[in-house]
């Protein structure tokens, strides 16, 4: 069939008199300001060395897992690997996922039950939702780190004397579109106090907070207040995969009722190993974790020196969000920003909530300081 579906098409064309079409980005060489390789272990050359000591010793040269974990892919760097995390964010269990997309919805579509209740920060991540919804439990939004408004659907539920019934409350440590984090001291009180089990999503965290990069969770020392993590390894990590940390019976019913890890082929040993390897990095040094803090901080105070903080989204993450509301004005400005060198891209609706476009800018280890006083220099110069 040479034609299209009318109803598709209609979409596209929707979408993009919105201007809100989106397409591949080409390859660039400018500054990088985009990408998630917040510690720059993507290109760290002692990591790619130790990859192919790792798959010597395990004798693990194939290009592919071959099946899933369940049937012959389950190949022993899995198993360190997942030891490794263990002692590495002070977890009981660890399971290891294609993705953080594909862990999100393996465990929201499987752990809450029919009954049950997932109560969710309203900017929480899409392959949450995606999970939720795919799932059996009822949920519901709460506004945006507001605990209040949490603590009143809380109570909320538990007044419905629904014993049997399993309150779970979702958030991120740190917002992927905002950079923001919530207060997650007060969240696990609440969350003990009401009975409820936390989930908290670290994607954004991991590598950024804590001596070694373990996440905010842990930095905070609220590990053992927490039901599950999401820990992922595209972002801070470098590598590609995710994981969930949880007591042993949380794996357990993951193996055997998350949908996304039982039906689908395991990572490649290489993949794996570029994992196993990094984590052994970030363990041995934290050169590049303490010269991001430092570059973080810098720009916080670059902000104010130019009178710039009110245009941002409050930060202490890795992402820093200048606020430039429609998709056309965000588009024009990210593309002058970027003809002066700097790869920063707009972030446009249905992404983000209408009339909440931004300029995304994300901050790295390898990022010097002239770099980011011209980068904002230029908002300057757009804005």
């Amino acid at each position: 069939m040479d034609d299209f579906p009318k109803k598709l098409t209609k979409k596209l064309n929707d979408r993009s008199d919105a201007n809100a079409l989106r397409s591949l980005p080409a390859l660039n060489k400018l500054t990088d300001f985009s990408s998630n390789d917040y510690l720059g272990l993507s290109r760290n050359q002692t990591i790619s060395g130790q990859v192919q000591h790792l798959l010597k010793k395990h004798n693990a040269f194939e290009n592919g897992a071959t099946g899933s974990r369940l049937l012959s892919g389950n190949h022993s760097l899995y198993q360190t690997l997942e030891a490794t995390l263990c002692t590495f964010h002070q977890a009981e269990a660890a399971l290891v996922f294609n993705s953080g997309y594909d862990a999100n919805i393996g465990f929201f579509s499987s752990v809450p039950q029919r009954g049950d209740i997932v109560l969710f920060d309203e900017f929480i991540h899409a392959s949450v939702r995606d999970g939720i919804r795919m799932g059996n439990a009822k949920s519901y939004k709460f506004k945006h780190n507001n605990l209040e408004d949490l603590l009143i659907k809380c109570e909320s539920e538990r007044s419905r004397n629904l014993t049997d019934a399993e309150i779970y409350v979702v958030t991120e440590s740190v917002f992927s579109m905002d950079g923001d984090t919530p207060d997650l001291k007060a969240l696990a009180e609440i969350c003990e106090s009401q009975n409820c089990r936390l989930v908290i999503d670290e994607a954004h965290a991991v590598g950024v907070f804590g001596k070694h990069g373990e996440g905010l969770v842990q930095e905070l020392n609220i590990q053992d207040k927490v039901f599950a993590r999401l820990v992922t390894f595209g972002k801070g990590i470098g590598c590609h995969g995710a994981a969930i940390l949880g007591n042993i019976d949380l794996k357990s019913y993951l193996v055997n009722f998350a949908r996304s890890f039982i039906y689908t082929t395991g990572l490649p040993p290489h993949s794996v190993a570029s994992v196993l390897s990094a984590y052994n990095y970030l363990e041995s040094q934290v050169d590049e974790v303490e010269v991001l803090k430092r570059n973080i901080s810098y720009f916080n105070r670059k902000l104010v020196d130019l009178s710039l903080s009110s245009s941002f989204i409050p930060s202490n993450s890795t992402i820093h969000c200048c606020l430039v509301s429609g998709n056309e004005r965000v588009r024009v400005m990210g593309k002058l920003i970027q003809e002066k060198g700097f790869d920063v891209r707009p972030i446009q609706s249905p992404t983000v909530p209408e009339g909440q476009e931004r300029l995304r800018i994300c901050l790295h280890s390898f990022n010097m300081k002239q770099e980011i006083d011209n980068l904002l220099n230029a908002v300057i110069a757009v804005i």
